[in-house]
């Protein structure tokens, strides 16, 4: 966010000083009075005053020049560290009652943007999974295609759980990443049968992923037993959540487990605007002396 803000502030002291001088400080000459000077005061006290106003507006413009105006913007450049995660979303035909997909993707989109310094996936399944995003820095990008993701676009009918998970791993075959997570969220049971368990899990270990597994809606729905196991055997941790503020906590206590201490470089570009004042006050200050020499007596004509 820009900040405008004074280098040197105490410049602005002058001001002080200016006003001070401006009325204790006058020079006083020898007056001659003559009839009708009086009328002639007038005449002059109002180009007295309007030469005051500009001199006065000149010698603000100037101090505020000299007090450096300068737009601070902070910028933070992302490390390429951090914590791998793919995000593995249950989009079967079930997930549509009640809205819970919608209002799982409203959660994830906020944990995603949580998550700065991350590389996250995406990964969807139902009938049949696949990778829908692999994981990326990109978190526009991401968001902006989870946002158009609903519930069909991978079938109504089944729920492949077990190669969802076995899908996901593949992300991080080549990965060099000390922290690999996946959080796999479920309202089923598998019924695909197209990837045994066993094959998925040894595929989560034999990469060193944590799976952190959400069941959602009632016991009756999914199996919690086979979500302990997944996330027991692979050093992750089982949720239940069968409300919405539930579903809310899961997702900020994996953030608060897996809190990534890496941080962006930060750096503050200024810009300087000294140039506006300065350049106004000095045209004030040439019209002052124009209006000055304007002025001055004029030489008479012979006679």
């Amino acid at each position: 966010m820009d900040n405008l803000t004074f280098e040197h502030p105490a410049a602005f002291l002058l001001i002080l000083l200016f006003l001070v001088c401006l009325r204790w400080c006058r020079p006083r000459f020898e007056s001659i009075w003559f009839p009708g000077s009086d009328r002639l005061g007038r005449v002059g006290g109002r180009r007295s005053s309007f030469g005051t106003l500009l001199k006065t507006a000149a010698f603000v413009l100037m101090v505020t020049a000299l007090a450096s105006p300068v737009v601070e913007n902070e910028i933070e450049i992302q490390r390429d560290k951090g914590y791998e995660i793919s995000l593995i979303l249950d989009a079967s035909g079930s997930m549509a009652q009640n809205d819970k997909f919608g209002i799982v993707k409203d959660i994830v989109t906020r944990f995603v943007k949580a998550r700065k310094h991350d590389k996250i996936g995406l990964t969807i399944f139902a009938d049949f999974a696949y990778v829908a995003v692999p994981l990326t820095y990109d978190k526009a990008s991401l968001l902006r295609l989870l946002e158009k993701v609903d519930v069909g676009i991978a079938g109504t009918r089944r729920t492949a759980l077990y190669e969802a998970l076995f899908m996901s791993t593949k992300l991080f075959r080549d990965s060099k990443a000390k922290n690999k997570i996946a959080i796999l969220l479920t309202d089923g049971i598998d019924n695909a049968g197209t990837v045994p368990l066993e094959v998925a899990i040894n595929t989560a270990k034999k990469y060193g992923i944590r799976v952190y597994t959400i069941g959602i809606g009632g016991r009756g729905d999914y199996n919690p037993y086979v979500l302990q196991k997944i996330a027991k055997e692979t050093g992750g941790k089982f949720f239940e959540a069968d409300t919405v503020q539930k579903l809310k906590k899961v997702y900020e206590t994996i953030d608060a487990l897996e809190k990534s201490e890496i941080k962006g470089n930060r750096y503050v570009k200024k810009s300087y605007y000294y140039a506006w004042p300065l350049g106004a006050g000095l045209l004030l200050t040439l019209l002052l002396v124009l209006r000055g020499s304007g002025t001055g007596v004029r030489k008479r004509g012979g006679g």
